[in-house]
């Protein structure tokens, strides 16, 4: 994982694989012939999603969990093979691409070994559970010549080039700042069940893979693997991810300089969950910017702030899946903001200036999924082989800002980060905290690619 991101640029792709040469592999039905690994909520909508498009075809899935094995073969059609252990399905030299959709502990992993089976991937976001696997997947992509696309499909909206260019052409003025709120109320959470033994069907020890060894737990597996830090990072980098991607993405950024976060599982006591539900991270990007993320998954609020905002000096604009729209503020006279009984000598006299908006006010509803042009869109970036639109490089960028602010609050102090080096300035035990020991046999993998 040592490799700097210059040197993995630097390097050439001597068994890459052209658009032209691509054609001939995928022979002549000229179909993508996918693998799903991973059947759950976001693997079903996937299946749904891909079978939308005449091009490709659903031929293998796999997962730990048996009835979901056999729930995914009949969702995917009569052509589709199953396969436990999904080691056997990157063995099928006839499966073009995976779209892996497993619990995020898992997301490297099958990533990295996908990539080195020859397969392309889509990779759900987020995209890693610690730091330095995503430039370990990034390198495994470019090493061997595959397309891998993350699964923040706002980057897929037909709006944002509209919305970008506005931004460039300083339509909002100066920007500096950007507010992401994600409001529920879930109380009194899910409870606090028992360990047990697994459920039928469910080979745990895949399940856990190179997550540590624990007594099962039916909230520590499946759905409910979001809450507990050795499979995820709560919401944080669960809905977080997309919408910091809308940041990233409109206002050109990479890395954050400096992240403070601060909270915890305040309210949902009863609940034997670990991620918190009160959550409030700063993070300071070059330029002077300020991207605010909120998190609360015990008070809904007035449903006013969730979403994602973003300020300029001649107003705001919000952004989501579905559509965008600005808010001028009004160009006054500064004086006339100075409350008006207050006539005391030495203050600011107002002028008769009439406040007048800086710029127009308008927006683009859109109510089309995203996630069917995000799936066209990997799969025409498997066709020609040029970088998708959500990079496996940009999904690392994302994934990194999120693990540092959970980084942060877990520490309870400032994350001074150094992108170039992809570090943590002066904190060694943040530093350390950049990567996670994988379980055997999988910690082999990494060792073995070098990546």
């Amino acid at each position: 994982m040592a490799e700097t991101r210059r040197g993995f640029v630097r390097k050439t792709m001597a068994g890459a694989v052209t658009a032209a040469s691509y054609r001939q592999i995928l022979g002549a039905n000229d179909r993508v012939r996918l693998g799903l690994i991973g059947y759950g909520l976001i693997g079903a909508f996937h299946v749904k999603t891909y079978k939308k498009h005449a091009d490709a075809e659903w031929v293998a899935a796999s997962d730990a969990y048996a009835p979901r094995l056999d729930a995914a073969k009949a969702d995917c059609g009569p052509q589709c093979k199953g396969y436990p252990d999904f080691r056997a399905l990157l063995d099928v030299k006839e499966i073009d691409a995976v779209v892996v959709a497993t619990p995020d502990h898992w997301h490297a992993l099958h990533t990295i070994l996908a990539c080195e089976a020859g397969k392309d991937v889509y990779v759900e976001k987020p995209m890693t559970l610690f730091v330095k696997e995503g430039r370990a997947m990034t390198n495994a992509a470019r090493r061997f010549g595959r397309m891998v696309q993350v699964g923040t499909q706002g980057r897929s909206a037909p709006y944002l080039p509209e919305m970008q260019r506005h931004f460039d052409e300083g339509g909002l003025g100066k920007i500096h700042a950007a507010r992401i709120g994600t409001f529920r109320n879930i109380m009194p959470g899910f409870g606090s069940p028992a360990d047990t033994n697994p459920p039928e069907g469910l080979n745990y020890e895949m399940w856990l893979g190179p997550a540590p060894k624990r007594p099962y737990n039916p909230h520590r597996s499946l759905y409910h693997f979001r809450w507990f830090w050795d499979y995820s990072g709560g919401q944080m980098t669960n809905l977080g991810a997309h919408d910091l991607d809308f940041v990233h993405n409109l206002l050109h950024l990479k890395a954050p300089e400096r992240v403070y976060c601060t909270g915890g599982r305040y309210a949902l006591t009863d609940d034997n969950g670990e991620t918190p539900d009160t959550q409030d991270a700063i993070l300071s990007y070059p330029g002077g910017i300020t991207v605010t993320i909120t998190v609360r998954e015990a008070s809904a609020g007035r449903k006013q702030g969730g979403g994602t905002e973003i300020f300029g000096t001649k107003g705001s604009a919000t952004v989501g899946r579905n559509g965008y729209q600005f808010y001028p503020d009004n160009r006054i006279d500064p004086a006339s903001a100075i409350p008006a009984w207050s006539r005391v000598p030495g203050h600011p006299t107002a002028s008769d200036f009439r406040p007048v908006p800086w710029t127009n006010a308008y927006g683009v509803k859109s109510e089309v999924e995203l996630l069917d042009l995000h799936s066209r869109h990997f799969l025409d970036s498997i066709r020609s082989r040029k970088l998708p639109i959500a990079d496996v490089e940009t999904g690392h960028e994302i994934a990194t800002a999120c693990h540092l602010a959970n980084l942060s609050m877990r520490l309870g102090r400032p994350i001074h980060w150094d992108a170039a080096k992809e570090d943590v300035i002066g904190d060694r035990e943040a530093s350390a905290a950049l990567e996670r020991p994988y379980r055997k046999p999988w910690d082999d993998v990494l060792r073995r690619l070098k990546l």
